[in-house]
């Protein structure tokens, strides 16, 4: 049986297939396309999944959208009812979009899809809800025969988080909270107030987080503001959120400036303003209250279903700092969280939910680890390819071979030069896992300044991420588990922190910033936390032996691993991109496969600067 599934139209557009239950291949549309979260229908993400799979259109036996259009459509129309005549702009600037694309999105995906067939007849087609989909997303690869599952977003057609129950092929709601309530909007309007993107930037807003000082009076006092203004919190986990702080519903922003600058004492950060102890208290405090009403989730997830294992997905899945206080918390022995837990990851969910719920396929159990594959799921490229994009831009490399190659990339990187990594098939989800990444060596104190600055193009107090091998990942952290997707951050060991400055917290942040913390600095966020990656040989074996090579070399079994981009722009996909943002960067060297590109060999006079140059929208 063979099933696409797709979510489009709202941002992060992919697709993925599947062959009988098993995952083929997924991607964003935005790594072909080059727009950032890129919502239009996904026609180069399918067109991959058909090409990759072998697999006609017209042999499908079915396509599964993510959401249900017309639910999400009675739900614009009754918000606005309800706030009238609050919001009429609003109205009048999304009802035309409504009526001429979404509210026929049916036949506009039939008119979509035919470009990919020969006969006029399409497969069946299926819209399975949205929090179904992420449900199903992260339940169905996991390896758990039964488990809680919960769903948190902003929102899907009405609900915006939710409770189920997967056993078997089955996934039964027990549980949802409902729009306009909605931690993902709370978590995205103080994103919006702090200066950041809102479906962008929630990620820079925790990581801003740790640089608020714990014992301020401050960072009680927002909590306190928050949870007697903002939001009621209850002891399952619902929130109630006050709408007239926010305008989500029917306007045009997130929030009431003017009532927040009223309630915090400073307005709206505007973006790119410098960064006060203002902002990193209040952005600690949210975090805060974010954790609070995961855990309460949790453990009334835990109460409804009695079960030891707990799936998770949609987007505030990936606040990966609250996923490690669950973890730590533990409610439940084990954890698995889709790793394209956005709506990317809803394409996924929908082909699984229509496979084990509407053709009610029995799944195959007896694995020890989940089904995605280290979710390297998106294209791959052969030496041909490399050759091509070499000869396109006139570039000098050396042809390594394959038992030299990694240690030579491991003496490079003991050099303290930065390496842009590309290998296999590309990354499914937000994070690079080590085929698409940009390496650096986690002993040097300069590493996150210079990957900051000098090569992301990004805020200097942006942490990065320590891809470690798995068996050696006690040796660093405390994290009692595996993480291969980068998805829960824990605490470095006692035995790799250094003292600290009696006066540390009250530093400002530039000044915390350069304090070397321990002896992988530039992995060790302000609070001694790290997001890991733990790298295996089943899923990555040219990443865990270059992690064995400088290992070998250096004692240390872990690199900085960041996602291969700038600023602005969606990972890598292809040579021709990795090359581009090699030469528009002041990445030291590039690793495409086998063949090694040095920055001082390139000759780029011969290159056009169309060719090369590019601008991207910050993030």
């Amino acid at each position: 049986m063979k099933i696409l599934g797709i979510s489009a139209y709202y941002h992060d557009a992919a697709a993925a297939i599947l062959q009988d239950g098993n995952i083929v291949a997924a991607a964003q549309e935005e790594r072909f396309t080059r727009k950032k979260h890129d919502a239009s229908f996904p026609e180069n993400a399918i067109r991959f999944c058909l090409d990759y799979s072998g697999i006609a259109l017209d042999e499908l036996d079915a396509i599964a959208f993510y959401d249900k259009p017309l639910l999400k459509f009675e739900r614009l129309l009754e918000t606005y009812y309800n706030f009238a005549p609050k919001g009429v702009r609003s109205f009048l600037r999304s009802m035309p979009i409504w009526a001429k694309e979404k509210l026929f999105l049916k036949s506009t995906l039939k008119k979509e899809l035919k470009q990919f067939s020969s006969s006029k007849k399409l497969p069946t087609l299926l819209f399975p809800p949205h929090h179904v989909s992420h449900a199903a997303s992260a339940f169905y690869p996991s390896a758990f025969e039964e488990s809680a599952i919960l769903t948190i977003d902003g929102v899907g057609e009405w609900a915006t988080a939710s409770i189920s129950m997967g056993s078997g092929r089955t996934i039964k709601l027990l549980k949802e909270l409902r729009f306009p309530h909605s931690l993902g909007l709370l978590y995205s309007a103080f994103t919006y107030f702090l200066g950041f993107r809102v479906n962008s930037g929630e990620y820079k807003l925790m990581g801003l987080a740790p640089y608020g000082n714990p014992s301020s009076p401050q960072v009680e006092e927002f909590v306190s503001i928050i949870e007697n203004n903002l939001v009621s919190i209850l002891p399952d986990g619902s929130i109630w959120l006050d709408q007239s702080y926010f305008d989500y519903a029917t306007g045009l922003k997130m929030v009431n400036e003017e009532k927040w600058a009223q309630l915090f004492g400073f307005p709206a950060r505007k973006p790119e303003a410098p960064l006060s102890a203002d902002h990193c208290n209040l952005a600690l405090a949210i975090q805060k209250v974010t954790e609070k009403i995961v855990l309460l989730m949790a453990k009334e997830a835990k109460r409804l279903t009695g079960s030891e294992h707990l799936c998770m997905a949609g987007g505030v899945a990936l606040n990966c700092v609250a996923n490690g206080k669950l973890l730590q918390s533990g409610i439940f022995k084990q954890i698995f969280i889709q790793p394209a837990a956005g709506d990317a990851g809803g394409a996924l969910g929908a082909a699984l939910a229509a496979y084990h719920l509407y053709f009610e396929k029995e799944r195959e159990f007896g694995r020890e680890a989940d089904n995605m594959k280290g979710s390297y799921l998106g294209p791959e490229f052969s030496h041909l390819d490399i050759e091509r994009t070499a000869r396109k831009f006139g570039a000098i490399f050396e042809k390594v071979p394959e038992e030299e190659l990694y240690h030579k990339v491991a003496l490079t990187l003991n050099e303290g030069k930065v390496i842009g990594w590309f290998q296999g098939r590309m990354e499914f989800g937000p994070r690079a896992l080590g085929n698409r990444s940009i390496l650096g060596d986690a002993r040097n104190p300069e590493m996150q300044k210079t990957l900051n600055l000098k090569i992301k193009y990004r805020e200097s107090f942006r942490p990065f991420a320590p891809a470690v091998l798995s068996d050696d990942a006690n040796e660093f952290f405390e994290l009692p588990t595996q993480s291969p997707y980068m998805l829960l951050v824990d605490s470095i060991k006692e035995i790799r922190k250094k003292a600290l400055p009696a006066n540390y917290d009250a530093l400002p942040l530039k000044q915390r910033l350069a304090v070397t913390r321990s002896d992988i600095p530039a992995v060790t966020h302000i609070d001694f936390s790290a997001r890991i990656q733990t790298v295996h040989q089943e899923t990555n074996e040219r990443f865990h032996r270059l992690l064995k090579a400088f290992r070998a070399l250096t004692g240390y079994s872990l690199l900085v691993n960041t996602s291969f981009n700038v600023r602005g722009e969606p990972i890598v996909c292809t040579p021709d991109d990795a090359f581009r943002c090699f030469l528009n960067t002041e990445m030291d060297y590039l690793v495409l496969g086998n063949y090694v590109f040095d920055k001082k060999d390139q000759k780029l006079s011969g290159i056009k600067p169309a060719e090369v140059e590019q601008y991207f929208e910050l993030d």
